[in-house]
Parts: structure tokens; C-alpha cells; sequence
């Protein structure tokens, strides 16, 4: 089975749109759990917009699944998932006023940067991913820096689908071969959908993750969270 892992940012948006704790971070994450989300991701970003600090602190004795976070390393993102100790930590190369992520590394000339963080987090015990496209080259280099899974950026993937689902795919198809043959663990994330998960699911192999958030908490909007919780793992079996 493969995991999923509702990322709850957009829930900590919405509270944070009109103050106070309506809806409640640490509440939702609990239930995500209970409707069967294998995992709960967070990416606090420097201006804190959307999921902050103490929410991550406030988090992790709440969690029972895994707890991935998400962000760029600076030394104050260093700080705070060493002190947390989470599940896994996947770094992704956004400035810090970029709206979403919408790129993956260039690793080779962050080779050295990224090799040092990927250590520092390992002697911690946190399981490393590293955040990327599709290029096969570009995932090699990333096996270098000892980190333990890629991310595949999906948003290309989800843009295509609609029009050309097997030119969509194709890419992923081979980096995932590409990183598994490379001894990393296969992790995809952004823009995925009940539109296009299965068919993501069905042909893209050694994917043991799978991060969703906007797209699932506005599905929720509809269907209410446990049950698009429910139809998302279906997508997964």
C-alpha cells in the first residue's frame, strides 16, 4: 500500500484568515489520521502564512502516523525539525515569499549544501527526501548526497493529464525507475488528484508516498474529509 500524507497548510490558512484557532490544526491532523491518512505533512515557510512554528511543536506528540515536514534549510527551518525530530524532512528549493513549490533542485551545484544537510538530518534520525523533477541525471546526482528518497514534482504530470495521460506520465515512469535503480525510495507530490492519482498510481512503480493537500482539502469542501480521505487511498490500492 502506498501511503498518503495529507498535507494541512491550507487548514492552517483558513485559520489563520480570520484568527483565533477556527478550524483547529491539531484537531484536523488528529482526524486525518483517524479516517486513515497514512501520514501528516506541514512546510512552514519563514512568514509563517499559513502553518507556524508552535503548530509544528504542538503537532508532534499529536501524531501517531508519520510527520513529514517540508522547507527550505535554512538555519532556522535546521533548528526547529531537529529540535522535532520528525518522520522525514523533505527539502524543497523555494525562496521563502514563493507562494507554493514550484520547482525541484538542480543538485549538482548544491551538491555540497545539500550532502551536509542530508547528514545533519540522518545523524538525527530523521529519514532525508529530497525534492525534484523528473531528470534522470539530476536524480543520480541526488543519490550522491546519501539522501534517503526523491520527491517527484507532479505538477507537469497533473497539467498534461487531462489531454494526454500517457505523454503526462512517461517522465515519471522512467525517473522513478531511475531513483529506485539508484537505491532511493520514491516519494511524488503537488497537484495530485482524484482525477489523476490512480493512473499516476497504476504506472508509475516503486512509489511508496504520496503528498497531497490542496487539491484534497478542496475536495473536502464537497465530500467532507473523511470521505475524500477514504477515496483518496482507494486511488492507492
Amino acid at each position: 500500500m502506498i501511503n498518503l500524507s495529507v498535507n494541512i497548510n491550507k487548514i492552517a490558512t483558513l485559520r489563520n484568515a480570520r484568527g483565533g484557532n477556527v478550524p483547529n490544526v491539531e484537531n484536523v491532523a488528529v482526524d486525518c489520521e483517524r479516517f486513515g491518512a497514512n501520514g501528516i505533512t506541514v512546510h512552514p515557510r519563514p512568514d509563517e502564512r499559513h502553518i507556524r512554528r508552535a503548530d509544528v511543536y504542538a503537532l508532534r506528540p499529536l501524531i501517531r502516523t508519520e510527520f513529514n515536514i517540508e522547507g527550505y534549510p535554512t538555519a532556522d527551518f535546521m533548528t526547529l525539525v531537529l529540535q522535532v525530530k520528525p518522520t522525514q524532512v523533505t527539502l524543497v528549493p523555494d525562496a521563502p515569499d514563493a507562494l507554493t513549490s514550484t520547482a525541484g533542485w538542480e543538485v549538482a551545484p548544491n551538491m555540497e549544501f545539500l550532502t551536509g544537510i542530508v547528514t545533519r538530518l540522518q545523524d538525527a534520525g530523521i529519514r532525508t527526501s529530497i525534492f525534484v523533477s523528473t531528470d534522470v541525471e539530476n536524480i543520480r546526482q541526488a543519490a550522491k548526497t546519501g539522501t534517503d528518497r526523491v520527491e517527484l514534482y507532479t505538477e507537469p504530470y497533473a497539467q498534461l493529464y487531462p489531454t494526454d495521460p500517457e505523454r503526462a506520465v512517461a517522465p515519471f515512469v522512467t525517473a522513478a525507475e531511475a531513483a529506485h535503480n539508484a537505491g532511493l525510495g520514491v516519494n511524488a507530490g503537488h497537484d495530485l488528484s482524484l482525477e489523476n492519482l490512480k493512473y499516476f498510481k497504476d504506472h508509475v512503480h516503486h512509489l511508496l508516498e504520496v503528498s497531497i493537500g490542496h487539491q484534497l482539502i478542496s475536495d473536502a469542501l464537497y465530500l467532507g474529509l473523511e470521505q475524500t480521505i477514504k477515496a483518496y487511498k482507494e486511488c492507492l490500492k
